[in-house]
């Protein structure tokens, strides 16, 4: 897994953590997170990181496409996306869609998933963690926080980065005795290769 505070910083270091030529391929791309969030800009950027590497960007909107269609693009396409926005809204549409499953499954399997701000923190075993980030309120049925947990470790994504520095430090200092915090710049990216976790920086 590539797990990123914001993709379009670190997604020159992708290429060489999944080592194959990144042109010609396909990544299913999931923007939901960002749909109930104000700014949107992030990913726009993100897909341009990818067009910019040479690959095919295959958008799938969870709370839109068909069961048939996520399951189709989640399987078939070489890389899984999930972009930034509200962790809360986006675990809440992940269930519903039926794809942290699909996800978990594929992951399994070895297919590799890049993960950008949201779409990193949802690996933790639960998202509490980040409710002074972003809004809970904005995932209406969600009855429980816990996260993909496909890693044991709570990343604190834009640490130190405008606009999350005062957030983030408030989020550092609540958790920083309770939980194994991953601390990552917008520069950084947690690169977890089965039981092998280390950090890149750019």
């Amino acid at each position: 897994m590539f797990l990123a505070s914001s993709f379009c910083d670190v997604a020159d270091l992708l290429e060489a953590f999944v080592g194959e030529k990144l042109q010609t391929k396909t990544v299913t791309f999931i923007p939901t997170a960002s749909l109930v969030e104000e700014y949107k800009g992030h990913v726009e950027n993100d897909k341009n990181a990818f067009l910019r590497l040479g690959m095919t960007v295959d958008v799938v909107e969870l709370s839109e496409a068909s069961p048939e269609e996520i399951n189709t693009k989640l399987t078939t396409n070489d890389y899984i996306f999930v972009s930034g926005g509200n962790t809360f809204y986006l675990l809440e549409q992940l269930r519903q869609s039926g794809a942290d499953a699909l996800i978990q499954g594929e992951i399994a399997k070895g297919k590799v998933y890049i993960g950008t701000s949201a779409g990193s923190m949802i690996m933790a075993p639960d998202i509490t963690y980040v409710e002074a980030m972003d809004d809970k309120s904005k995932a209406h049925v969600l009855q429980d926080y816990k996260g993909l947990h496909l890693i044991d470790q709570y990343p604190l994504v834009h640490y130190q980065d405008f606009p999350f520095v005062e957030v983030g430090e408030q989020i550092y200092q609540t958790y920083k005795d309770r939980l194994p915090l991953v601390l990552l710049s917008n520069k950084q990216v947690l690169l977890v290769d089965n039981d092998k976790i280390e950090i890149k920086t750019r």
